[in-house]
């Protein structure tokens, strides 16, 4: 493997490196700031993977982050801890099947009409909860012990416990991006940005453009699924809110901040947002106008997203020297 592909990789050891020792060397409020940092990061490249991957703008999003949090809410016993081996994969499920039924009939629309349906759909979800006395309906509904992850009596993981939480949010987040670094890659992955790019050239070639991106919308779906179920776990509350379209907007502000067509980017821009989010709220009483400002500066200026800084700071990777062409063989033409 040469120099330049080595980097990559080293850069991306050296974060997990970091992220590991985190913990370790700051106070709880930080290794809990970082894992809300990292399930919004998780909801981002989910995200990503419908807009960036299959160009697929979605603004129903977070009705599947939210969704997964009420699974949990509602299956959760009011004094007793819920089993996260059960709630979990349910939590998922019901958020994978929703984002299957929304697609089956969104992805029948193009451009401008896939998004206003999908936020039809997402503020359907929305009221549903804020409107009917499920799950205390506009107050929502608070889940009162967190679930626990035992085998035969004996509890694995103390949830309670910051520093655990971190760790399993970090060990779902690397997980995250391992399934869809793998799905990039994968023939899959490729007849889904070949739709993006030219849908008709793709559907000229045989592939089944409507099955493609059903499927990528179902999967998007599921791990927004994952990121709502921790966003659940770690506050103890659910309420109507975490289905709202603002959530999708600021999801999908993070995924264009970080770079669409990168699996890590977005994770990048929902970290770059989360923490100017804080230090302007510590610092200004107007931050929302500070805020806007410096993401229509960061937008500007890296139309890329902020990962266009590593190239800057490493220098462009060189081309690869084109291999020899082979000499023709005697006897032949």
């Amino acid at each position: 493997m040469s120099r330049a592909a080595l980097k990559p990789w080293l850069l991306a050891a050296m974060c997990l490196a970091a992220a590991i020792a985190l913990p370790f060397w700051v106070p709880t409020y930080y290794t809990q700031f970082a894992s809300k940092a990292l399930i919004i990061g998780m909801l981002a490249m989910a995200l990503n993977l419908a807009v960036g991957q299959g160009g697929l703008v979605s603004l129903c999003h977070a009705a599947f982050f939210g969704l997964a949090g009420y699974v949990l809410a509602l299956t959760s016993p009011k004094y007793d801890a819920a089993s996260l081996l059960l709630t979990l994969p349910l939590a998922v499920l019901a958020s994978a099947l929703a984002a299957l039924l929304i697609g089956a009939l969104a992805l029948r629309t193009r451009g401008v009409y896939f998004i206003m349906v999908t936020l039809a759909f997402g503020e359907m979800l929305y009221f549903f909860f804020h409107d009917t006395g499920v799950a205390g309906g506009s107050d929502g509904a608070f889940i009162n012990v967190k679930p626990v992850i035992g085998i035969a009596g004996h509890q694995l993981l103390d949830l309670d416990r910051p520093l655990a939480f971190y760790f399993l949010v970090l060990g779902f987040t690397v997980a995250v991006i391992a399934i869809l670094t793998m799905l990039a890659r994968s023939p899959f992955g490729h007849a889904l940005a070949a739709a993006r790019a030219n849908e008709r050239r793709a559907r000229s070639l045989g592939f089944p453009i409507f099955r493609i991106r059903l499927i990528a919308f179902t999967i998007s779906g599921a791990l927004a699924g994952v990121s709502g179920y921790l966003a659940a776990v770690q506050f103890g509350f659910v309420a109507p809110e975490m289905l709202g379209w603002h959530q999708s907007a600021t999801v999908l502000v993070m995924v264009l901040i970080g770079g669409l067509q990168t699996v890590t980017g977005p994770l990048l821009g929902a970290l770059v947002l989360i923490g100017l989010e804080e230090v302007l709220k510590a610092n200004l009483a107007q931050w929302k106008l500070a805020e806007g400002l410096i993401v229509i500066a960061i937008v500007l200026a890296l139309p890329n997203g902020v990962r266009q800084l590593w190239p800057m700071l490493v220098g462009p990777r060189k081309p690869q020297p084109a291999a020899p062409k082979a000499a023709p063989e005697a006897g032949h033409g």
